[in-house]
């Protein structure tokens, strides 16, 4: 495990961590929570104070029989507010706090850049009712709003963030280190649901707390800085408006309800505005580089070009490099930092967690072969990956056709196959038993209504209509078609079980 990091649980997880920060009002009433990130300064959501309160942290975990009690105050002008665009996405709510006194440096902690998808974490709070701080487990399940925060499923609604928690650490488990703060407003919780700023976006918002954060930047440094002429008039905007869409997950464009996985971009070192175009793409993708004035739904950004924040969790610039290089570059920033005996791609392969994926350069690599085999490996362990080829040779080709024709070809092949067996006997025998009997009138409209949607999704499909009029690799995800498929192989046996006995009862008598 790195050593750059401050720990998050640390050797006693049954105990109050060190770093974490009780703050109550003046009056003694809980205000909710922070983060010790130096000896004299803890981050906290802003709406725990106002502007210009004084407030009392409380060092909860500090050794002794006394909590010990500090006075603390915004620190300058570190404080953001939250702020609502015209759709009601929020943004900011993170502040920065001095206390009258330091405490002892070893009680800090550090906030760490990770990949957010699918971690297991906890967050510690005061809530009033167990204001002597509480573990709460969840699952980061995504990114929501333009701000870059991310949203946390507790095992149950009763295990969300309470008021209390606002403000307070959130550790992930697999690597012990703080990677965020939790944010929620007064109503928490919110639909059960938690939320929380990561390490990225607090600093995009308050740059001064870079000083206390750790672990790899999503942007390797190629692709942080625009090049010389990068400026609007460059934007090649159909492009701009492709790789917003797949770096959004854009399902709601198509009406299909999923985002394509595998995306392949060509972008010729002769062709500045696609360039330009791209590190664009990827400055606004993520949380730490993207500008505030991007973040909100009026702006002077070509309508439709603008990523979602967070919606990259790495872009890696790979010409020249070799693949074992950028394998341990994408495990790292995975938080893959146990078994480091183990090659890079093995911890990738048993990895639990995902990442979205940009990749430049592709066949400017030292061993494109090579490194394209590890994006395979990524996209079969449900990764999302966008390619960026200089040239359409040969690895472009292969590409093409084992990440994206093949695959594509497979899955429309499997769906034919379940629509097929659906329409077959599942049908026949479903249709047999209501000739015989009837009842059952809930079970058997819903598994009727599911099989006419299944036998218009087929005809289309058999015909080559709607999205199946185009090739596999450039159709639409089939996600809807195969939600349709699933529903009436749910829906069907329900009512044919039910049928039967009814049958069965009729026969006895």
């Amino acid at each position: 495990m790195e050593a750059d990091g401050g720990s998050g649980v640390g050797p006693n997880p049954a105990a109050t961590p060190t770093w974490a920060v009780r703050i109550r009002h003046a009056d003694g009433e809980i205000a909710g929570s922070g983060i010790l990130l130096g000896p004299d300064r803890v981050l906290t959501a802003a709406h725990v104070l106002g502007r210009d309160e004084e407030v009392v942290a409380e060092f909860v975990g500090a050794g002794g029989r006394h909590v010990p009690r500090v006075r603390a105050r915004v620190a300058g002008d570190a404080y953001r507010p939250e702020e609502r665009d015209e759709d009601g996405d929020p943004s900011g709510d993170v502040a920065l706090l001095k206390l009258d006194r330091p405490r002892p440096p070893g009680e800090a902690t550090t906030l760490h850049r990770l990949s957010a998808p699918g971690r297991e974490v906890q967050m510690y709070g005061f809530p009033a009712d167990y204001n002597g701080g509480l573990w709460l487990p969840a699952t980061i399940i995504g990114g929501c709003g333009r701000d870059g925060q991310v949203q946390l499923r507790p095992p149950s609604p009763a295990e969300g963030a309470r008021p209390g928690f606002s403000g307070g650490g959130v550790v992930d488990l697999a690597t012990d280190r703080v990677i965020g703060m939790v944010l929620a407003g007064p109503s928490e919780p919110a639909g059960g649901y938690s939320f929380m700023s990561p390490a990225e976006t607090v600093v995009q918002h308050l740059p001064e707390v870079v000083e206390w954060t750790r672990g790899p930047a999503a942007v390797d440094e190629e692709l942080r800085s625009p090049e010389s002429g990068d400026d609007g008039a460059l934007l090649d905007q159909p492009f701009a408006e492709r790789l917003a869409r797949w770096l959004r997950g854009d399902a709601a464009v198509r009406g299909d309800g999923a985002a394509r996985q595998v995306k392949i971009s060509l972008v010729p070192e002769s062709d500045v505005s696609r360039a330009a175009t791209l590190r664009r793409a990827i400055r606004l993708a993520d949380r730490e580089l993207r500008t505030r004035v991007s973040t909100g739904r009026a702006s002077l950004d070509a309508p439709g070009t603008v990523p979602a924040a967070g919606g990259l969790d790495l872009a890696v610039q790979v010409a020249g490099r070799g693949t074992d290089s950028v394998a341990e570059r994408i495990a790292r920033r995975m938080g893959l930092w146990q078994k480091l005996d183990l090659p890079a791609a093995e911890r990738i392969a048993a990895a639990r967690v995902t990442i979205t994926l940009v990749v430049v350069g592709v066949d400017d690599a030292a061993d494109p072969a090579s490194l394209l085999d590890l994006m395979a490996l990524l996209v079969a362990g449900g990764s999302r990956v966008l390619l960026v080829f200089r040239a359409a040779g040969d690895h472009f080709a292969r590409a093409r056709e084992e990440l994206l024709l093949r695959p594509a070809q497979e899955r429309r092949q499997r769906l034919a196959e379940r629509y097929a067996r659906i329409c077959g006997p599942d049908a026949h025998e479903l249709d047999g038993l209501m000739a015989r009997v009837s009842g059952a009138g809930d079970l058997t409209e819903r598994a009727v209504d599911a099989l006419i949607h299944v036998i218009a999704a087929r005809a289309e499909l058999t015909a080559g209509r709607g999205p199946f009029a185009l090739p596999p690799d450039e159709a639409p995800d089939p996600g809807h078609y195969e939600r349709l498929a699933a529903r009436a192989e749910r829906r069907i046996p329900r009512a044919v079980e039910a049928l039967r006995e009814l049958r069965d009862r009729r026969d006895e008598l």
